[in-house]
């Protein structure tokens, strides 16, 4: 019984303890806002066939954490990088023709790249525009990219966009 209630004891300690750290960490420093303007009329961010709010906002947060894990090393202290969506198209689609049970099946073939259409905007501590654009991206040779992680489901949209970014910010530094 006394063995039983040291373990009970432990294990609530242990769990306290767990829940405590991390408390007093600084959070990591966001320079990127990624916005979506009118995600509703979005080419494709959906989740199925029949797609769900739920799903796209899924979708586009998904994006948004990455873009700004992406992009926040590549943008120097101070500065501010704000990308605004106004379209995305995902790899891929569905085919609901293959019946009921292939709603939830994103199809990947050549003639689904994905898409996106964005503009930007990096600022300095000042709050001057030190670089800034339009961008229309299809990437048509997606699915030749040799890519590591296949389980993400946004593997390919992710790489257009860090080809994106590495390509565009990398000079940032030298400003």
């Amino acid at each position: 019984m006394k063995t039983l209630s040291l373990i009970s004891v432990i294990l609530v300690g242990l769990v306290a303890g767990c829940a405590s750290f991390g408390v007093n960490e600084p959070k990591a420093v966001t320079r990127t806002e990624v916005v979506f303007d009118h995600p509703e009329k979005f080419t494709d961010v959906k989740d199925s066939s029949i797609p769900t709010d739920q799903g796209r906002d899924a979708i586009l947060s998904n994006i948004r954490e990455y873009m700004i894990r992406c992009t926040s090393p590549l943008v120097p202290d101070g500065y501010w990088l704000k990308v605004v969506f106004t379209d995305i198209d995902l790899a891929g689609d569905f085919e609901p023709w293959h019946g009921p049970q292939w709603n939830d099946v994103r199809i990947i073939k050549a003639v689904y790249p994905p898409a996106f259409s964005f503009t930007y905007t990096v600022t300095d501590p000042a709050g001057k525009v030190v670089k800034q654009g339009s961008e229309n991206i299809r990437d048509m040779m997606f699915n030749t990219r040799l890519l590591i992680d296949t389980s993400d489901s946004l593997r390919f949209e992710k790489a257009v966009l860090e080809d994106w970014a590495r390509g565009t910010l990398r000079d940032l530094k030298k400003t």
